[in-house]
């Protein structure tokens, strides 16, 4: 389970959790609304601010995910990381080369809180 969504539950808004990606999706790039093709600079800094908190959130967690978890998973978990952060990098960096596209920019902003919801900051804990 991601931590955005862990969080939510824990305070007892399970529905509102699942809610928070897809809201935070909307209200990070309005401009999507209006079909601009361009990636807002803070898009790359949410990319740039997410991958090295995640990468602190796994160091941080490893032990437990392995104690908790299970190796198996554990290790699942990061490689599925590895492969959303690098294809978001690699997306990022074409999408700064590249001619503006709005189809481009969508899809970008999709994958990136896609990543955010479903994978991003795991639940390394014991299970409640």
């Amino acid at each position: 389970m991601p931590g955005i969504v862990f969080v939510g539950m824990l305070f007892g808004l399970r529905f509102v959790a699942v809610a928070i990606p897809a809201v935070a999706f909307f209200l990070w790039n309005p401009g999507l609304f209006r079909g601009e093709a361009t990636v807002p600079k803070r898009s790359y800094v949410l990319i740039a601010v997410a991958t090295l908190a995640d990468a602190a959130w796994f160091v941080g967690g490893w032990k437990d995910g392995l104690r908790f978890q299970g190796v198996a998973y554990t290790h699942a978990v990061f490689a599925i990381n590895v492969v959303w952060v690098t294809l978001l990098w690699l997306g990022f960096a074409v999408s700064s080369k590249a001619r503006k596209s709005f189809n481009r920019s969508l899809l970008l902003h999709w994958l990136l809180f896609a990543w955010l919801a479903w994978s991003a900051f795991p639940f390394f804990g014991e299970m409640l």
